[in-house]
C-alpha cells in the first residue's frame, strides 16, 4: 500500500446499513492503516469509568467527559490514550520532538501511558484513554468499504476530544460538503419514521 493511499488520521464513519452493534454509529479513528492491516479507536463510546479510577496520574489532563472510552472490541484490557497538540498545524509541519507523543495525523498524536504524565502536561491538550481498539486484518477493511458499511471522511483534531461525543457521528457528517450531510438526519430507528 502507498502512502497515498493509507487511510491512516482519516475517520470511519458508520453507515445506517452497518449492522455489527460493536460499530452502531461509531466513529473510527484510523491510527494505522497499510498493507498488514488496519487500527484504529471508536472515538464516540464513553463509558463510566473514570480515567481517574484506572490511571489517576493521568486524569489531570483528561478531556472532558474524563472517563475512558471503549476504543473497540479487541483487547479491552488494554489502554491507549490520544492528545492534540495545541496550535500543532493541521498539516503537522511542527516539531517532532515531544517526548511521550508521538503524531498519527497532523496535530492528534498517541501518547505513552509509561512517561510521566508531568513531563507532558505543558505540551498536550486534553488527553483521551481508550480501553481496547477496533483492528481489521490485511483488505478486511477494504472489503468492508466495498460493501457500503462505511463513509471515509477527514478527521479534524477536535474530533478526539469532542465533548459531546455521543452527537459526534451526526456532526461529523452534518460538516461534509455532500451528500453525506444529509445522511445525519438519518432516524435512531427507521422504523419510527
Amino acid at each position: 500500500m502507498t502512502e497515498a493511499s493509507s487511510l491512516t488520521g482519516r475517520l470511519l464513519v458508520a453507515t445506517p446499513a452497518l449492522t455489527d452493534p460493536n460499530f452502531d454509529r461509531a466513529v473510527v479513528l484510523l491510527l494505522d492503516h497499510d498493507e498488514d492491516g488496519t487500527l484504529g479507536v471508536v472515538l464516540n463510546r464513553p463509558t463510566q469509568v473514570e480515567v481517574s479510577a484506572v490511571l489517576e496520574p493521568w486524569a489531570e489532563l483528561a478531556g472532558s467527559p474524563a472517563v475512558v472510552f471503549q476504543g473497540g472490541p479487541v483487547s479491552l484490557d488494554s489502554a491507549l490514550a490520544l492528545a492534540v497538540l495545541p496550535g500543532e498545524p493541521a498539516g503537522g509541519a511542527g516539531p517532532e520532538g515531544v517526548l511521550g507523543w508521538r503524531r498519527v495525523h497532523g496535530a492528534i498524536g498517541l501518547v505513552d501511558l509509561e512517561a510521566p504524565p508531568e513531563l507532558l502536561a505543558a505540551e498536550l491538550g486534553s488527553l483521551r484513554v481508550f480501553a481496547g481498539y477496533a483492528g481489521w486484518t490485511s483488505g478486511q477493511l477494504e472489503d468492508e468499504l466495498v460493501d457500503g458499511a462505511w463513509y471515509v471522511v477527514d478527521s479534524e483534531a477536535g474530533d478526539v476530544s469532542s465533548p459531546d461525543p455521543e452527537r459526534l457521528w451526526r456532526a461529523v457528517l452534518r460538516r461534509q460538503r455532500s451528500e453525506l450531510a444529509m445522511v445525519a438526519t438519518y432516524p435512531d430507528d427507521p422504523s419510527m419514521n
